[in-house]
């Protein structure tokens, strides 16, 4: 057991996943809190302060963990966030890296991963190097989160930068169904 009580926060717009990592991580001794989205993190913020936070990428209503992630950092620089996603990006793992996770993990992650994801410091410079070459959908893909992000995740801003239409981006965003 820990000397420090160690206090977690998860945002997941998933009730069922968010439950089941709950009672993991309150088996371990977590006291733990969830939110679905950052207009419920904001209230619960105010009466719990998380040493560490699981954040899903994508939340209900087009809501972004990053927005979440950046919230998190704001209030407490020390806090170790890992990020959870069914559709990682180069993009969103760096722009999740920059805001101040301190790690971005692919699901489906156990409760094991994310503990070993709190713990790691520094990156695996043993990290395995692809030989394959990036997609152009791939590269599409993250151009386009590197825009979004960019626009804080205002789908219209992001279009104007991309030269797109708005709907054109929206049906891209949607054909995708990022996670």
């Amino acid at each position: 057991m820990h000397a420090d009580p160690r206090r977690l926060l998860i945002v997941e717009d998933d009730a069922a996943f968010a439950r089941t990592l709950s009672r993991s991580f309150e088996r371990r001794g977590y006291e733990v809190r969830t939110a679905a989205g950052l207009d419920t993190l904001e209230p619960l913020l105010e009466q719990f302060a998380p040493s560490h936070a699981v954040v899903d990428l994508k939340l209900a209503g087009g809501g972004s963990g990053l927005a979440c992630v950046k919230a998190l950092h704001a209030r407490d620089p020390d806090m170790l966030i890992v990020v959870l996603t069914g559709y990682a990006s180069i993009a969103t793992a760096v722009e999740a890296i920059k805001l101040g996770a301190r790690h971005y993990l692919a699901k489906p992650s156990n409760t094991d991963d994310i503990e070993a994801a709190f713990a790691r410091e520094g990156g695996d410079e043993e990290v395995e190097l692809t030989r394959r070459q990036t997609s152009i959908k791939t590269l599409e893909w993250e151009h386009i989160h590197e825009a979004l992000a960019a626009a804080d995740f205002n789908i219209s801003e992001a279009a104007r930068q991309l030269g797109m239409h708005r709907r054109t981006l929206a049906r891209k965003l949607e054909k995708q169904r990022v996670k």
